[in-house]
């Protein structure tokens, strides 16, 4: 049997031309498959995952109440994804708002989070993980202007793989204190097991299972506690889809980041969009990392 390698490179070659990734695909931390896995490209909202961190890792230390009352109001309506845009007159707790990103990459949660928490923390918090490159720019915007970051967040499939076995393991925060400096722990990992129980149980109740989770048959509204265990985090623009995440097959734990670009204007010979193509390889992807397990 070909080599994961060989085989995802098989999977990847049958995308429509034009699209761009970067893939990176890893067992108990070891890399196994690797397609241009340093490549910044364009992530959706994927960067949302950086903000949940920073929301977790302040529950933990107290900085933050989990139970404090946020309203919609405090930032401009945003429409797409999420959930409390259709009851923005209720207020949530900031628990509450979290687990909205997790399960449904709400729009307008995050971007009253981010308000709370400040996006300069939130750039901070993928500085601090070693992944300055893989970042969240901005909130969420129905429309973005000339002056702003032309996307909410930019990454590469390496520092999402990298993310999500953090979290996997229990090592995505540790932090130290020495006078008035911060310093991560010699480990080279951040924030604890509890901050990384916090993120995990938000990502595990995501509902986009369209992408490479897709192969593994789960029911996107309730796997939380199904088996295989699956937590991901989805991003899905014109010409972007992008999904990260964990899942554990029963014999090894697979961390994953596949991410494709391509130009929305750029169709292919039958004059449709390259978005049904590319996500038939990332469940190609899911496939195979399926029977490798």
């Amino acid at each position: 049997m070909l080599e994961l390698q060989d085989q995802v490179e098989i999977a990847v070659g049958r995308a429509p031309s034009g699209v761009r990734w970067s893939l990176s695909v890893r067992r108990d931390g070891s890399p196994c498959a690797e397609i241009a896995p340093r490549a910044i490209m364009r992530t959706a909202s994927m960067g949302k995952v950086f903000l949940l961190a920073e929301v977790a890792r302040r529950f933990v230390d107290g900085s933050l109440d989990p139970d404090q009352p946020l309203v919609a109001t405090t930032v401009a309506p945003v429409a797409d994804s999420g959930l409390w845009q259709h009851f923005r007159d209720v207020p949530l707790s900031a628990a509450a708002a979290a687990v909205l990103v997790g399960s449904v990459s709400d729009n307008l949660a995050t971007n009253v989070l981010l308000d709370l928490v400040g996006t300069d923390s939130v750039r901070q918090m993928s500085d601090q993980l070693g992944m300055p490159g893989t970042r969240m720019l901005d909130r969420i915007r129905d429309v973005r202007l000339p002056g702003d970051p032309p996307d909410p967040s930019v990454g590469c499939a390496a520092d999402l793989a990298d993310f999500m076995g953090m979290v996997s393991s229990g090592n995505l925060m540790g932090m130290v204190s020495s006078g008035n400096l911060m310093g991560m722990v010699s480990s080279g990992n951040l924030l604890s097991q509890q901050v990384s129980n916090r993120v995990r149980g938000w990502l595990a109740s995501g509902t986009d299972l369209s992408m490479v989770a897709s192969a593994f048959d789960l029911d996107p509204l309730a796997h939380a506690d199904d088996q295989p265990r699956l937590f991901n985090k989805t991003g899905t623009d014109h010409g972007i889809r992008a999904d990260a995440g964990v899942i554990d097959l029963g014999h090894g734990s697979w961390s994953y980041a596949v991410i494709a670009n391509w130009d929305q204007t750029a169709m292919d010979p039958t004059g449709q969009d390259s978005a049904p193509g590319v996500l038939g390889v990332m469940r190609s992807v899911g496939g195979l990392i399926h029977r490798h397990s």
